[in-house]
């Protein structure tokens, strides 16, 4: 059976709250009985005018709705409440789908991980990749390998590691990797102090940049630099960071020695 032949999940219509949402008209929810037997269970949101999927989560109870409830009683911004207006606006619906239900926690949150993966966070309304997405998620053998075989990233130079996951592309050249390492960072003074930017990618570094001024855009910032010399190079690329960061933060910056 294809996504497209899955039939809607059985549903009731009421006045209900989604999460912070309060909706004051009818929509649609899961009946309580439905609820207790689906336990956690990744949903993703499909564009019913394009069958483009746009949005993929986990929860449990009526989260897979939220999402609507959100984008029609708040004023919020983001690409998928935005989404979710233009479909409603356009007089159609937004298509919702379980991927799978009956699950733990823990594994819905490895299976919402394994999807935003292989669908790519450029395809799809996500803030975030999936959880652990960094340490376990997609990459190539050789990546693995990489990872696995990496020795521990470790310098005495001031350095930012600067984590570039929603960016990065493996066919980017040397000038695109520095564009998005470059800007456009939340950082504070410490900064000043670093004279290394080190570009990671799903807990290995991939390039380093010698940074020879800092400039503002808006309340954010951006550097100035150059590829670093070949020693400084070969000493900090493809060392894995991934002891160095915690599971789930969301913040790209980790200051190292500044």
């Amino acid at each position: 059976m294809t996504a497209n032949e899955l039939q809607p999940p059985a549903m009731v219509v009421g006045k209900r709250s989604y999460g912070k949402c309060r909706i004051t008209k009818e929509a649609p929810v899961f009946a309580q009985s439905v609820i207790e037997q689906l336990d956690y269970y990744v949903y993703y949101l499909r564009d019913p005018s394009n069958k483009e999927v746009f949005y993929v989560g986990k929860g449990k109870g009526n989260r897979v709705f939220d999402h609507v409830a959100c984008a029609l009683t708040e004023v919020t911004e983001s690409d998928k409440l935005d989404r979710i207006r233009a479909i409603v606006k356009s007089g159609n619906s937004v298509e919702h789908f379980v991927l799978r239900h009956g699950l733990t926690e823990d594994n819905a949150f490895e299976v919402e991980a394994a999807v935003i993966d292989f669908a790519g966070l450029t395809n799809l309304s996500q803030v975030q990749s999936g959880h652990h997405s960094t340490d376990y998620g997609i990459k190539t053998t050789d990546e693995v390998i990489a990872m696995y075989s990496a020795q521990p990233f470790t310098t005495d130079k001031p350095v930012l590691l600067i984590n570039i996951n929603k960016l990065f592309d493996r066919k980017m050249t040397e000038a695109e990797i520095y564009d998005a390492t470059r800007k456009s960072w939340v950082v504070g003074p410490r900064r000043k102090t670093a004279k290394f930017a080190v570009a990671t990618y799903r807990g290995l570094t991939r390039e380093v940049f010698e940074i020879n001024d800092w400039y503002q855009i808006g309340d954010r910032w951006g550097f100035n630099g150059k590829r670093a010399d070949e020693a400084t190079r070969t000493s900090l690329l493809y060392k894995s960071v991934a002891d160095l960061s915690k599971r789930g933060a969301a913040n790209p910056i980790r200051y190292i020695n500044c």
